[in-house]
């Protein structure tokens, strides 16, 4: 069976138990941890998935052709392959794979104003419930910062706004842009706790309806404003710029478009934050299945990328961050607040797309486990004193953030 010899060649270490169609049973691995048992339903699924895996391990789950006895999850049958494979590849035919996808994918990654949106409302117009099941209270669907490993998935997004509030230096009364603002929860963080002026844009229809609502019932429709726009057509001139979870859009062939327009659109003393899924290996290409079902003409860059981009433009680099395993830390609390809401799902939509959607979160949690992706915070300035010389300000400003709140309430009386 092809795809019985795939798994001999990648799980080395594990309990792996294959049942074919017909009952037939084969065993991959060293007999350690817990036994897994999948089941393949079709009698053809196993030279399909030897020949493509990356894309028809997610849609025989998804189908139902392929299944796993419980109390095993999908999450655990990732995490097994993955933790074998790590960044390598299974063999030189599937290396050679991955080299022609990543020769095609300004092709597939080719996003200009109008398909651009498109892309986005594939993913993000969805039925608004369906976030819910699983994001915090302030809907932020990127990457929480867990400052402590204690913290609830709460704290851990009011943490990330805040580490990201701090690097930006932002005054009262600043003009900020928010590009891919998502629902708003960033911008009305960073309005009412360093008093800028917010402006967002999204090119998801939903997210802005959300976000628009959001900023009238916390009363700050007259400093935080959504526009349905293409940062791209965008002409005013801003204080500060932040992107949270964007840059995945925007395609490799538009990375000095992208970076360029942040130059056009920042003052000259101005400091933009960018913040972004990225992979440690040099450049690939998006998970054919994640393209197909997920996020359409996405992309996670190599830093490599990034910098050679932003070199082009004569910005200055004034400090990164490396966000390891933060983001996969996230991803298990979404799958946690998911499974437990799993049948409310199904009910929005169906058991297809709740496989669809397991699949997603698991894979993406052990993408970063085991597969290099982590995330990248990237400083930008036009000018080379913008901001202090030492990272110091950094801490403190993030310091003076957390205890705002309390002052705040103190004063208050509460």
């Amino acid at each position: 069976m092809l795809f019985g010899v795939l798994l001999k060649q990648v799980v080395k270490r594990g309990s792996l138990r294959l049942i074919d169609h017909d009952g037939k049973v084969r065993t991959y691995g060293d007999g350690t941890g817990r036994l897994l048992t999948i089941r393949l339903r079709d009698k053809g699924l196993h030279v399909a998935l030897a020949t493509n895996p990356y894309l028809k391990l997610g849609e025989a789950y998804m189908d139902g052709a392929l299944t796993i006895d419980q109390p095993a999850t999908i999450y655990e049958l990732l995490d097994l392959i993955l933790g074998n494979l790590g960044t390598s590849y299974p063999s030189r035919a599937f290396k050679a794979y991955a080299a022609l996808r990543r020769m095609k994918r300004r092709i597939d990654q080719h996003n200009p104003i109008g398909k651009a949106q498109e892309n986005v409302a594939h993913h993000y117009d969805l039925d608004g419930g369906i976030y819910d099941l699983f994001l915090d209270a302030d809907k932020q669907y990127s990457c929480a910062y867990y400052a402590n490993p204690s913290m609830s998935l709460e704290e851990a997004q009011l943490a990330k706004k805040r580490h990201i509030a701090a690097k930006l230096q932002i005054e009262p009364g600043m003009k900020l842009l928010d590009i891919g603002c998502g629902w708003g929860g960033l911008a009305l963080t960073l309005a009412e706790e360093t008093g800028a002026l917010v402006t967002g844009v999204t090119l998801s229809r939903e997210q802005h309806k959300i976000a628009s609502q959001r900023a009238v019932e916390r009363g700050l429709a007259d400093r935080v404003q959504f526009h349905l726009q293409d940062y791209r057509t965008l002409t005013d001139k801003f204080d500060r710029i932040v992107s949270v979870g964007m840059f995945e859009h925007v395609g490799v062939g538009h990375y000095g478009e992208y970076f360029n327009g942040v130059k056009n659109l920042l003052n000259e003393d101005g400091v933009a934050l960018i913040h972004t899924i990225g992979r440690l290996d040099p450049p690939g290409a998006t998970n054919p299945w994640i393209a197909k079902y997920i996020f359409p003409g996405g992309y996670i860059p190599a830093l490599s990328e990034m910098a050679a981009a932003v070199e082009k433009t004569g910005l200055f680099m004034t400090d990164l961050e490396v966000l390891r395993l933060h983001y996969a830390e996230t991803l298990k609390e979404w799958r946690r607040r998911f499974m437990a809401k799993r049948d409310i799902a199904a009910k929005i939509y169906d058991e297809r797309f709740c496989r669809m959607w397991e699949f997603y979160l698991a894979g993406s949690e052990t993408s970063f486990r085991h597969e290099g992706m982590v995330n990248f915070q990237l400083q930008l300035t036009k000018k080379i004193d913008a901001l202090p010389l030492t990272r110091d300000y950094m801490g403190e400003r993030e310091r003076d953030l957390s205890i705002a709140p309390l002052e705040r309430r103190l004063r208050a009386g509460d």
